[in-house]
């Protein structure tokens, strides 16, 4: 049997990895400076982590969702400690794919309504708001039997209020800041008017941080700056640091009851176990602190390139913004440089999220690197 095909990849094979760097067979390290979509947010490997896994496979290994599970309040408790979203309510799942299906399936329970707004250039995972809005060829898409999704301009206030005022929009769902999309973030103000109207025309305001949550932007969640509100976040990538594991975090405006959502995996042992141990070494190693000081420190590295015409996103999530393709140089990057970087639907965008472990020496590394690549780029 062969695979199915849907992924180009690099010709390169892990065998094994260590805090921002990972090993080929051949023992060659390569700086990891995209930790898998921001999946990575304590470093590979972290012994604590480590340890905390292999403890908890050799006593309960398994899960069952009819029994009960004590790490899943230890783990609803230390998130609200971490994260200082003190008045919500934690259900478990195992990816951002399933945590935004979840999201916008409790949105219609809540509201009994069907239609969801979502922004051009949004992603939310493989999910009914799934595709980037850019690539969908009309404004409304049917999604499924139950819900169909309108896609606005990202920042389109005037639009909003329109669409809104119908009342018949269970669900406004975004990302504070694009990932897949191009890393753009709109203006505190559209943050704070897209929480009102939702507010005022009872539709839930969905806040997705499936890639931007857990430390990377320099605030545990990246909604925080903007001094918002949601009524539901979503959570997933960093929560596990490899393992897989997501979530929603619930504004107790919205009422749970039995048999309202419903999840196999959700929430096991391990994944507990993983998150805890995520939110143990945040906190401990003072990782939020050390992503905002190392940012600065690297965007104004990065400021002193000619060849960077633009620098986006906030903390650990950026994106170097050239005025050419950057695909060629990101295989110079990571075959000659050994260097992991990533892309974006904008094919000028070099994206950077390292594990929120790296230091001002990697990132010295990667910025000499890409000065030398960019001396042989070709335009």
């Amino acid at each position: 049997m062969s695979l199915f095909n849907v992924y180009p990849l690099f010709n390169i094979t892990p065998v094994k990895a260590k805090d921002v760097f990972v090993y080929d067979k051949n023992n060659t390290a390569y700086l990891d400076l995209y930790g898998g979509h921001a999946v990575i947010s304590i470093g590979h490997s972290h012994p604590t982590y480590v340890q905390k896994l292999q403890e908890q496979v050799a006593t309960i290994g398994f899960y069952s969702n009819s029994i009960q599970n004590p790490l899943q309040e230890q783990l609803a408790k230390k998130l609200c400690d971490v994260s200082n979203c003190k008045y919500y309510e934690l259900f478990l799942c195992n990816s951002g794919a399933e945590a935004n299906e979840n999201a916008l399936k409790l949105a219609s329970f809540h509201t009994q309504r069907k239609k969801v707004i979502a922004f051009k250039n949004s992603f939310h995972g493989r999910t009914s708001a799934a595709v980037v809005a850019t690539d969908i060829p009309k404004i409304v898409a049917p999604i499924n039997a139950q819900q169909e999704v309108e896609f606005l301009e990202f920042g389109d206030i005037k639009a909003l209020t329109k669409s809104l005022s119908k009342e018949d929009v269970c669900a406004v769902i975004t990302e504070i800041i694009q990932g897949v999309g191009g890393l753009d973030e709109a203006t505190t103000e559209f943050y704070k008017t897209v929480d009102t109207l939702c507010k005022k025309y009872g539709t839930i305001f969905i806040a997705d941080e499936v890639q931007s949550g857990f430390g990377r932007t320099g605030n545990f969640f990246a909604f925080q700056k903007h001094d918002i509100e949601p009524d539901i976040i979503s959570i997933a990538k960093g929560m596990g640091n490899g393992f897989p594991i997501g979530g929603i975090l619930i504004h107790p405006k919205i009422k749970a009851s039995f048999g309202l959502l419903g999840t196999t995996f959700g929430g096991n042992h391990l994944a507990c176990t993983a998150s805890l141990a995520v939110l143990e070494t945040i906190q401990q190693e003072k990782l939020i602190e050390n992503t905002r000081e190392v940012s600065e420190y690297f965007i104004n590295k990065a400021k002193q390139i000619p060849e960077i015409k633009n620098i986006k996103g906030r903390g650990l999530m950026l994106g170097l913004e050239f005025d050419f393709p950057i695909a060629e140089l990101r295989k110079k990057l990571i075959y000659e440089h050994h260097i992991f970087t990533g892309s974006s639907k904008n094919p000028n965008l070099l994206r950077i999220l390292p594990s929120l472990t790296v230091k001002k020496e990697h990132l010295d590394v990667f910025i000499n690197a890409l000065i030398k690549a960019l001396e042989l780029q070709e335009v």
